[in-house]
């Protein structure tokens, strides 16, 4: 089981880029976002919950998203060969949670890929983003909050997986066939 986590800003191309490793790597792609966004849009008492905090830029509690994560893991077979983990973890805690659980299955994460923009670009294809897909949460106040969000809770993050000596920093501007040259030469080396 090889395990990644993208890591990056609101708006950093975190989901592009998982596609791109998904058909590379042959991971199963877990976006945090894309399975609360599917509560919510069923209208489950989770997907209740989770949108009390989304539509106020929040993060979700962490044993809410370890919860779902763990079953996620548990119930899926295609998360056999690994997982590309996108939008988790997003506070030091839930890395630490994130090792805890992948250690109970045997596992751990291989690598972090972390794609650094700076903040005028993000409000920007996040401010596109929201005109082009109609995602209530592209919205000033709510990517400003967001934003403030990650800076404050989140960007720690770069520094625990530095020090855990899984962080590779990836320059998140340019063509997205470059960006992605640049994550494929930095997991080369990475322990599979």
């Amino acid at each position: 089981m090889y395990n990644l986590v993208v890591f990056g800003a609101p708006g950093s191309g975190k989901g592009t880029q998982s596609a791109r490793m998904i058909d590379e790597y042959g991971l199963y792609h877990i976006s945090t976002g894309d399975l609360l966004r599917d509560h919510i849009a069923r209208d489950t008492a989770l997907g209740r919950v989770a949108n009390e905090y989304i539509s106020k830029g929040h993060l979700i509690p962490d044993d809410l998203m370890i919860e779902i994560l763990g079953n996620t893991l548990d119930t899926n077979p295609d998360t056999a060969n690994g997982v590309i983990f996108d939008g988790f973890p997003r506070t030091i805690e839930q890395a630490k949670a994130l090792n805890e659980m992948l250690a109970k299955r045997g596992s751990k994460v291989h690598a972090v890929v972390g794609l650094e923009v700076d903040n005028d670009e993000l409000i920007d294809r996040l401010l596109k983003r929201g005109q082009e897909s109609g995602r209530s949460d592209d919205n000033m106040e709510t990517i400003t909050e967001r934003l403030n969000v990650y800076h404050s809770q989140t960007a720690p993050l770069r520094d625990f997986y530095t020090n855990e000596g899984k962080y590779h920093a990836i320059k998140g501007t340019g063509a997205i066939d470059d960006i992605f040259n640049s994550i494929r030469n930095a997991l080369k080396d990475t322990d599979k």
